[in-house]
């Protein structure tokens, strides 16, 4: 068997073994990651050499951080790193460029629609009906997009939110609130099948489908990172955030929302952000927490996403696609049915 795993932000995981009786024989870790000791490789070796091979990477990750010396130094990987590579070589887990790719950068529509449609694309990928994808969301008016498990009166203030013309609508993903006001943000929505990510940890999971936004971001010159769970983030602080849905069909869908300018005063006005969600950041500010990728390119957000779109393609070999109508139809009825509901708008009051 054989693994590769390259780590998003890190180095390249290598893993080589046999299966002998249902178990893990010969095992051989490498890479151009940095490891001190020289003896911590023998150590990692033989902490996976005989472990069964359903063993998932969460009991393979602990064995091996079982067996560093004391003082072990890795530098470009993880433990959960090797575990995800050893999962990924007994699956066959495929790669970004054995699939054909899609990207989808169409028309404005409203928010509610945007949601939809991350429902019906990805609902389509898991049943095979629909290429991979990678849409580029464009809309005219501002919304509040709170997390399918956010508490509405706990999340936003009404008065602000209507006084600054943001509609209030809840996604299928977790996480916190997006607020996306018109023309301030870039968000992304990945439709992809369970076998890309097969074997990794939910959240190595958020980092590599994101490592290719870090990629773009990276080559306009951001000192970009990827902070764990699901945050993307500058030197001066946060970019963005990343949320994922897994249906039961085997579709996957990761969408991110990256901030391009900021109104301070009116996210303070919107949103109602306590002392607890700020308490491990080091900020008294939310607004101080977020870093624009306005002023730290120059750029206007059309060329951001142009980038984006490039390291894509060039990743991927991705070619242009569209929504087709039965989609948008699709999409639409959902939002009648769905979304626009008070039943799913106030499903955590």
């Amino acid at each position: 068997m054989h693994g590769e795993y390259k780590v998003p932000g890190g180095k390249l995981v290598v893993v080589d073994f046999e299966v002998v009786d249902g178990t893990i024989a010969d095992f051989r870790l490498a890479g151009d990651f940095f490891l001190e000791p020289d003896t911590a490789l023998e150590a990692i070796n033989a902490a996976v050499e005989g472990l069964p091979v359903e063993t998932d990477a969460s009991a393979i990750a602990a064995a091996v951080r079982g067996a560093l010396p004391d003082g072990a130094q890795l530098l470009g990987f993880t433990p959960d790193t090797v575990g995800t590579a050893v999962r990924r070589a007994l699956v066959t887990a495929p790669g970004w460029r054995d699939f054909d790719w899609e990207i989808v950068h169409d028309k404005a529509v409203s928010p509610r629609v945007n949601l939809a449609l991350d429902e019906v694309l990805t609902t389509r990928v898991g049943a095979g009906l629909r290429r991979p994808t990678l849409r580029i969301w464009e809309w005219e008016e501002s919304a509040v997009v709170i997390g399918s498990f956010q508490s509405y009166r706990n999340e936003v203030d009404p008065e602000g939110a209507a006084k600054h013309g943001f509609d209030v609508v809840r996604r299928i993903s977790g996480g916190g609130a997006m607020l996306m006001a018109a023309g301030q943000i870039i968000t992304y929505s990945l439709y992809v099948p369970a076998s890309l990510v097969q074997g990794m940890t939910f959240a190595d999971s958020y980092a590599f489908l994101d490592d290719w936004v870090m990629q773009a971001l990276r080559s306009l010159g951001i000192d970009a990172v990827y902070q764990p769970l699901n945050d993307i983030a500058g030197p001066s602080g946060k970019i963005g955030g990343a949320a994922q849905k897994r249906l039961a069909n085997g579709g996957v869908l990761h969408h991110a929302t990256l901030s391009y300018d900021i109104d301070g005063q009116m996210m303070t006005e919107v949103l109602r952000i306590g002392r607890e969600k700020l308490s491990d950041k080091g900020t008294a500010s939310a607004a101080k927490r977020v870093d624009p990728l306005r002023t730290q390119t120059g750029l206007s957000r059309a060329q951001i996403i142009d980038r984006f779109i490039e390291t894509f393609r060039g990743l991927t070999d991705a070619e242009d696609g569209t929504v087709s109508p039965d989609e948008y139809a699709e999409a639409e009825a959902l939002v009648e049915s769905k979304f626009a509901t008070d039943a799913w708008l106030y499903r955590v009051p």
